[in-house]
């Protein structure tokens, strides 16, 4: 089992003949995901070797879902074209839609989300990120750039505003392993949030803890907080980056600002626990009380 991607999941790529792109299409391939072509206006009718493998371009995503059945599209689209982009996918239908790149406008991304809950959204898209390392249910499939030989298959869920913080607890706790690990993204708008993804692994029968990593700023974490009180019933743990963090200034999350004691990591810290999360000071002190949880389950 895992949340929102699995080893039937059919995925596009969206500027998959530019560098980063091809580059993660390849690594996508190598994870075993089922990668079945790309979009570049361009570039249609024509192939791309990658991985070993002969990619068809199509001119848009909902050619491309005609002619392959595919759910998932991963973006590696530059942030001015992004928007575009992502309305192209909701348009054609898309299920899943995973934003990887980093400088999207606030405003177009904001123009984005107000689309996703708009009736045009027939298909209910549901978008990940942007700015963020997407998703990845190990040993099945990867729509992004999450490492895929860090962690196997097993019953944690984690979801985590940071890119490398995701990577660094999947390593610590590669010997239990994941259902789905899914970055959602540092940006102030963002598509899926901590409170989706925490519902999706308490509906998910394999997954039986869960790890939620947040950073200083906004107040998705104290959010995420009251809804876990509220709605679920599987022990959670928490990290929140930003500890040592100077009062007022920007940190390099876009999301991460932080005024007086709203946004902090100990106020976010506190609200966690105030509702039976257990939080580390550090990402290690954090898998070590996920590895207590594990042993006692």
């Amino acid at each position: 089992m895992s949340i929102y991607l699995n080893a039937d999941s059919k995925i596009i790529v969206q500027g998959m003949t530019g560098g980063m792109g091809s580059k993660h299409t390849t690594l996508m391939l190598e994870a075993g995901s089922n990668i079945v072509g790309g979009v570049n206006a361009r570039k249609a009718g024509t192939t791309v070797e990658l991985g070993g493998k002969e990619l068809p371009v199509f001119g848009d995503v909902k050619e491309a879902m005609e002619k392959t059945g595919a759910d998932v599209s991963v973006l590696f689209v530059p942030p001015a074209f992004t928007k575009a982009a992502c309305i192209e996918a909701i348009d054609a239908g898309i299920g899943l839609m995973v934003v990887i790149t980093e400088g999207v406008p606030v405003q177009d991304t904001a123009e984005v989300w107000s689309y996703l809950q708009s009736e045009a959204n027939h298909a209910g898209t549901r978008m990940i990120g942007p700015n963020c390392p997407g998703i990845i249910t190990p040993e099945e499939s990867l729509a992004g750039i999450t490492p895929h030989t860090i962690a196997g298959k097993g019953p944690i869920g984690l979801v985590s505003k940071s890119g490398t913080l995701t990577y660094q607890m999947m390593y610590e706790l590669k010997d239990y392993g994941f259902s789905t690990a899914i970055g959602i993204g540092g940006d102030p708008v963002i598509g899926t949030t901590h409170i989706d993804a925490l519902q999706a692994f308490e509906d998910d029968p394999e997954t039986k803890a869960i790890v939620m990593i947040g950073e200083i700023g906004g107040d998705a974490e104290e959010r995420a907080a009251d809804y876990i009180k509220a709605n679920i019933t599987k022990p959670v743990v928490g990290y929140v980056a930003g500890f040592t963090a100077p009062e007022g200034k920007t940190m390099g999350h876009a999301g991460a600002i932080v005024s007086g004691s709203s946004g902090t990591a100990q106020a976010k810290k506190e609200a966690l626990e105030a509702v039976g999360v257990k939080v580390g000071k550090t990402p290690s002190e954090t898998a070590q009380l996920m590895r207590e949880i594990m042993q006692s389950l």
